[in-house]
């Protein structure tokens, strides 16, 4: 490919690709939120391999509020194959009965960003271990289904097929060079993304985004509903555009803090520099807001200032020049988190969710507010988030 090619190419599949389903929109909507959320893979000029299993995760968060029992939205045309009428969305019964389980749960009232909720909580493994295993299986057969659906939006995109992505494999069958998302298994199947589309992805985030949610409602506004019901795209736009709210009461881990502080250590806020002594002086901040991006993982959660927090800071993101300053004040909690036994296990283990070559030791936690710091300042960057 050119250097030109991966715009070209994602333009082109956006606009003027032949669509029966949602699911070509869908697919590149994935891979720009996976290159969101690592990038600096797109600094290395090799392909990446993204699991499968990771972009049919979002698909599940994307296509989640189109699975209503009570209305659905259809994504496609419904084929008549053998005299009966087919899914408009081969995985939509999974989808359907996830929602179901997780609705029967009774956990929060329902939103259309469940999807969104639900993806975080499973793939932070301390929080998937507390739901129950009929909800866990429901989870991982929707997973499961979106995955094998995936084939076809890979298979066609372009002109023709398999023109601008290999067919899926094994980790451990693609070329040595390919870049893996944290947690990759060799036996994962993986799509290979040519660095230049990925580094594309990297670099128009947001105008990638908002191209996928603009093309994704006109479609859905062109699809016959059930019982002749229209849906605008405006509604469409809606239920594409819901994020969770901060809906997860953060108990646990505001009582590993508290215990720390009632032990007499202390943090000090990474934006005010004022030392936080009294569990009534502290808010459990999100990094990198919520509204951004839902990353629940206690990397990215600190006690700040709370005056700070509630009335500067609120959902926006430090300068590069703040997150630079703060960076030894993150080494510093995430040094004291690690003086918990609990904080510590859970911190390794998520930080394995989303960064790779930190080495253990005395070095880590320095090593993690410098990736974290990145993190949060490359995320903001690629989404012009507003700064303070």
């Amino acid at each position: 490919m050119s250097p030109i090619s991966g715009d070209h190419t994602i333009a082109t599949i956006l606009k003027h690709d032949n669509k029966t389903t949602s699911y070509k929109i869908a697919l590149l909507r994935a891979l720009n939120d996976v290159a969101l959320l690592y990038p600096g893979l797109a600094t290395a000029g090799q392909p990446v391999a993204v699991p499968l299993t990771r972009l049919a995760e979002l698909w599940t968060a994307y296509y989640w509020p189109f699975t209503a029992p009570d209305q659905p939205i259809y994504q496609g045309a419904r084929a008549l194959v053998a005299g009966q009428l087919r899914n408009d969305m081969a995985f939509r019964p999974a989808l359907t009965e996830l929602r179901r389980q997780w609705q029967a749960s009774g956990q929060l009232a329902a939103q259309p960003a469940d999807g969104f909720f639900l993806l975080t909580e499973m793939r932070i493994p301390r929080r998937h271990a507390t739901y129950a295993p009929a909800l866990q299986q429901a989870h991982a057969q929707a997973v499961a289904a979106a995955a094998k659906a995936l084939l076809m939006p890979i298979r066609y995109a372009g002109p023709g097929e398999w023109t601008v992505f290999d067919k899926p494999a094994r980790l451990d069958q693609l070329p040595a060079q390919a870049q893996t998302l944290p947690g990759t298994r060799p036996q994962d199947t993986c799509l290979l993304v040519p660095a230049t589309l990925w580094e594309a992805f990297h670099r128009l985030s947001l105008y990638v985004e908002a191209l996928c949610l603009h093309e994704w409602s006109l479609f859905t506004e062109t699809v016959t509903q059930p019982a002749g019901q229209p849906v605008t795209r405006g509604q469409v736009y809606t239920l594409l555009t819901a994020r969770p709210d901060n809906r997860r009461p953060l108990t646990w881990e505001r009582n590993q803090v508290d215990i720390l502080l009632h032990e007499n250590v202390r943090f000090t806020c990474p934006w005010t520099q004022k030392p936080l002594t009294q569990p009534q002086h502290y808010d459990l901040d999100h990094l990198l807001p919520l509204s951004i991006y839902p990353v629940n993982e206690l990397w990215n959660l600190l006690p700040v200032d709370r005056q700070f927090n509630q009335h500067t800071k609120r959902d926006r993101v430090p300068t590069a020049q703040r997150l630079t300053a703060a960076e030894p004040l993150l080494a510093q909690a995430y040094a004291t988190y690690q003086q918990s036994a609990a904080l510590h296990k859970v911190m390794h283990e998520d930080v394995a969710l989303r960064f790779t070559g930190l080495q253990p030791g005395p070095s880590f936690p320095a090593q993690l507010a410098h990736h974290a710091t990145h993190f949060i300042d490359d995320v903001a960057a690629a989404r012009y988030v507003q700064r303070f």
